[in-house]
């Protein structure tokens, strides 16, 4: 008998759980109602949109109702919802936008209504002005909102992983950002000791951090909305996203019969069935089981949500499979840094009263000697019997797959000591012989041991000095630029020799930097009869802990933004962009529209991996009246700080005659390497401020033409032009070694392995930076083109309109 089975809602969990059902059952008739018009979308990928990381919109959209329909045989009803069950009859009732209000049968039903962000009761929150994130719809409104000319600042409610993102993405588009947490410290699945990391990446990228103050009131001032804190600060911005959380969307299942948790979560057992026969959930409307402790909690991510569905899929079509926890492992960019999770953190593990150990270690992300070896953190937490609970890690480079591995480990219920021995890839670009990984372990083995007698400096509580050292093993440079007020420096060199300086009466809490030199010393004392605890970390967790927030703000931003000879801070900077991975004209373009989003006297930073990148931007700054502060080469990344309107303008001491500056040229060629090299040159001289003329004639009009046929009237000659001509950028030929077109699918496969921009988008970046792209009007009417065949944006002129051009020019070209 063929098996009816009705899926409420898609996206992550439904979707899953559908093309799994359909995989095992192709007789199954399954319905999928989703109630707006994406069954399927890329919800993470949504504030990358948003702040144009994700260029296409299309990209977010992960599957369609059509699609779904061809592929797996799924009745798709889009713009419908479910508002109610009827789990005695086996009915849900639905509310459809073509068909009304309906009902529809079931022998099994897959529950996957997701969550809704929360919108609590605060005075003024109905305001136009404050936006959730949860869906296309509203990144749509968002991205609206924010294209509109004038819009400047913003407001972040929420220090989630949602918040962090908006965050980051609005100040990618140039804003000025506020991030507004009620928290002591953003991100909950990370401890206090870690987190602060994020939260110096987003300080010294411009976020203005507002830490353990919740939101009182919004009020709209003006074109502004105001927001009240809980201390009665006010913050004011163009827009609010709010972002404090989600509730599950379960509102419709009252009076089913369908048990809940205490906040409105369904419960599921291990196959993901409720209290109710033949009735499955999945995804973020569920209530699951920590991994690690045990007990019920909610973990709204996409990854437990498909394997979610997938489980419920398989008992329905009658296999018995089942779901062992979820233990939250996650990732999020910050800017530069990566901040990633797995398993229970210590909030977690003590509210579970479940005993713990932690270790910290700070090493590079691959070999030392290979450039650009970069330092990461991982927090390690396990057991008196090695089994690993969890770890945080935290950096520019390698986190994601060291957490990954942990993950693992977890997910097996391994040890302390299978991270040691754990056998991982190496070579020095990728890792170390012993990867951090493996070097955790080795210092949890350690610990458990009793070789090492370790303690984190938040659980030290310093009795009075007499009964305790403080001991610095560094050198005695780096005890210089900063230490533990009250330590002892011995240099661990000389420790065997100073020894007898340590009173054996007395505790001695030592430290190094990062903690192997203190474990060195640890092992030296320790076998003298010393009592010894290391500080696990070192200093640098020590003085990562202290960091607080010194919040920028436009105040201090606009104090520091006079224009003249204004004393600069080495490595201050109140922007940063990163153009690693660019290549040239794309690094000078990205300089070009950050320096435009500045202030007089505010700086740039800005790190590339382009070689010519070093010579260009000194360049840059001279022809454009910048002041380059600094400029470095390390590790193969060239970091360039610039700030802006300082140098001394040439123009001011030539009053007498305005110096003729523009650049044309004309592009007579409709080779694709000509066109390259054309559009290369317009950017690259756009983005040096300069006015850059391109006028196209005979052959060059052929680069502009639109790729799709247009229909137009032409006469018995121009349509036979038109038909041996190429139709776009596209379709260009190479000027040598062609190949019957192989040629230029060769340098268009080169361009995009080397990260080269297409010319396509050269074209695009040349009009989205004024370049003025002038089409012959006398060559159009030769060869038989139309205005309307030509890319939007292009301009008609004639030969006298580009000799005027060529005129106020001091260069002029002709390919």
């Amino acid at each position: 008998m063929m098996k009816k089975v009705l899926i409420v809602g898609g996206v992550a969990g439904g979707a899953s759980a559908a093309a799994r059902l359909r995989r095992l059952d192709e007789k199954a008739q399954i319905i999928l109602f989703e109630r707006d018009d994406y069954i399927s979308f890329a919800n993470c990928g949504l504030p990358y949109y948003i702040g144009e990381m994700i260029k296409e919109r299309e990209k977010l959209l992960v599957q369609t109702p059509e699609a779904m329909k061809a592929r797996f045989n799924i009745d798709v009803r889009i713009n419908s919802e479910v508002i109610g069950i009827d789990t005695e009859k086996k009915l849900v009732t639905v509310r459809s936008k073509e068909q009304g209000i309906y009902e529809e049968s079931y022998d099994d039903l897959v529950l996957s209504p997701g969550a809704k962000a929360l919108r609590p009761n605060i005075p003024g929150i109905e305001s136009t002005k404050i936006f959730t994130l949860r869906n296309i719809p509203d990144t749509d409104r968002i991205k609206a909102y924010v294209d509109h000319k004038g819009i400047d600042s913003a407001i972040v409610i929420g220090g989630g992983f949602v918040g962090v993102e908006m965050a980051e993405n609005l100040v990618e588009r140039g804003l000025k950002v506020t991030l507004v947490e009620a928290a002591p410290h953003i991100l909950a699945p990370f401890d206090s000791d870690m987190v602060v990391m994020a939260e110096k990446e987003l300080v010294e990228n411009g976020v203005d951090l507002i830490l353990a103050d919740g939101v009182k009131a919004f009020k709209e001032v003006g074109s502004q909305i105001e927001v009240t804190l809980g201390s009665a600060k006010m913050v004011s911005a163009d827009l609010v996203i709010l972002a404090i959380g989600v509730a599950p969307d379960t509102a419709f299942l009252k009076g089913s019969g369908l048990k809940l948790g205490p906040k409105g979560h369904i419960v599921v057992d291990e196959r993901m069935q409720t209290n109710v026969d033949g009735v499955y959930a999945v995804g973020d409307a569920i209530e699951v089981v920590d991994f690690i402790t045990g007990e019920k909690t909610a973990v709204p991510l996409a990854g437990p949500a498909n394997k979610q569905g997938r489980i419920a899929a398989d008992n329905i079509a009658g296999l018995n499979s089942i779901y062992k926890g979820t233990q939250g492992t996650s990732i999020l960019k910050v800017f530069s840094l990566t901040a990633a999770s797995t398993g229970a953190n210590e909030r977690t593990l003590q509210k579970a009263n479940l005993p713990y150990r932690v270790v910290y270690v700070h090493p590079v992300a691959h070999a030392s000697y290979y450039p650009a070896a970069l330092q990461l953190t991982l927090k390690l937490i396990f057991n008196d019997q090695g089994q690993v609970l969890g770890a945080q890690g935290i950096g520019y480079d390698g986190v994601d797959k060291r957490i990954d591995v942990i993950a693992a480990v977890i997910r097996l219920k391994g040890t302390v000591d299978d991270l040691a021995e754990l056998e991982l890839a190496y070579a020095p670009p990728f890792s170390s012989a012993k990867d951090p990984v493996n070097m955790a372990g080795f210092l949890a083995q350690n610990v458990l041991s009793g070789r090492t007698h370790v303690a984190a400096w938040k659980d030290i509580e310093l009795p009075e000095l007499k009964d305790t050292i403080l001991l610095d093993v560094r050198t005695e440079e780096e005890f210089s630029n900063g230490h533990i007020p009250g330590s002892l420096n011995i240099p661990l060199d000389s420790l065997r020799d100073r020894m007898a300086e340590l009173d054996k009466s007395k505790q001695i809490i030592g430290y190094c930097q990062v903690g192997l030199r203190g474990y060195v010393a640890d092992r030296i004392l320790s076998q003298n009869g010393y009592k010894v605890l290391n500080i696990t970390g070192g200093y640098k967790t020590v003085s990562l802990q202290e960091f607080q927030p010194q919040n920028p703000g436009s105040e201090n931003r606009q104090s520091d933004s006079g224009v003249g000879e204004v004393n600069t801070p080495q490595g201050y900077f109140d922007k940063s962009i990163d153009a690693c991975g660019l290549c040239c004209p794309g690094p000078l373009m990205q300089v070009k529209a950050a320096m435009d989003t500045l202030q007089q006297g505010q700086v740039l930073k800005i790190l590339a991996s382009d070689p010519g990148f070093y010579e260009d931007i000194k360049a840059w700054t001279k022809r454009t009246n910048n002041q380059l502060i600094d400029v470095a080469k390390a590790g193969g990344v060239i970091s360039a700080f610039i700030k802006k309107g300082t140098q001394k303008d040439p123009l001011k001491q030539e009053p007498a005659a305005a110096l003729k500056d523009n650049k044309s040229m004309i592009v007579f060629s409709g080779d694709l390497d000509k066109a390259i090299a054309s559009f290369i040159i317009a950017n690259g001289a756009a983005a040096m401020g300069k006015k850059v003329t391109m006028f196209f004639t005979f052959w060059g009009l052929n680069i502009l033409r639109k790729h799709e046929k247009v229909n137009t009237q032409k006469g018995f000659m121009d349509k036979m032009f038109s038909l041996m001509m190429p139709r776009g950028s596209k379709r260009l030929k190479l000027s040598k070694m062609n190949m019957l077109g192989l040629g230029g699918k060769m340098i268009r496969k080169v361009m995009k392995d080397k990260n080269v921009s297409s010319l396509e988008d050269l074209i695009k970046a040349a009009m989205c930076n004024g370049v003025e792209i002038v089409a012959c009007q006398m060559s159009m009417d030769v060869m038989g083109i139309k205005q309307e065949e030509l890319l939007d944006g292009i301009k008609v002129g004639g030969v006298g309109y580009y000799l005027g051009e060529a005129e106020d020019s001091n260069v002029n070209l002709f390919i």
